[in-house]
């Protein structure tokens, strides 16, 4: 029978909480996308920026646009239109942070699509987006 103590399991807990987090870069999340957008859009072309730009900023369903929120720069800090809450510039030439932490992806893509929207963004959306993004210095 096998004994472990609890200092044992103690350290090997504080060993594993200080491993960093998984990050990915912006391009590894935009190569990732463009997998999903070719296998879910039999037409698919690629990603642009244009386009994204043009997403970006044109009010949408809820008459909201992603700017109405991050502002028409995207390097520049945003406030949240409802609630005036602060938003930390969303493009990653001017915040290191966005676009590296899949599950904060998904989860800000997901609210923010809805919120704007009113339904979830395609693969094709979120792709040509962060290419604009990724544009924007």
């Amino acid at each position: 029978m096998l004994r472990i103590s609890c200092v044992t399991v103690l350290l090997l807990a504080a060993g594993l909480a200080v491993q960093p987090a998984y990050a990915e870069s912006p391009k590894d999340v935009l190569a990732a996308l463009q997998s999903e957008a070719a296998r879910s859009t039999p037409d698919f072309q690629g990603f642009s920026a244009s386009r994204g730009e043009t997403f970006f900023k044109v009010k949408h369903g809820n008459e909201w646009s992603c700017s109405s929120c991050h502002t028409e720069n995207p390097a520049a800090t945003g406030k949240h239109a409802k609630t005036d809450k602060p938003i930390e510039p969303i493009a990653p030439s001017a915040n290191a942070e966005r676009f590296t932490n899949p599950k904060k992806i998904e989860k800000w893509f997901k609210r923010n699509c809805n919120d704007v929207l009113d339904r979830i963004c395609t693969p094709q959306e979120k792709g040509d987006v962060l290419a604009y993004l990724l544009t924007v210095r």
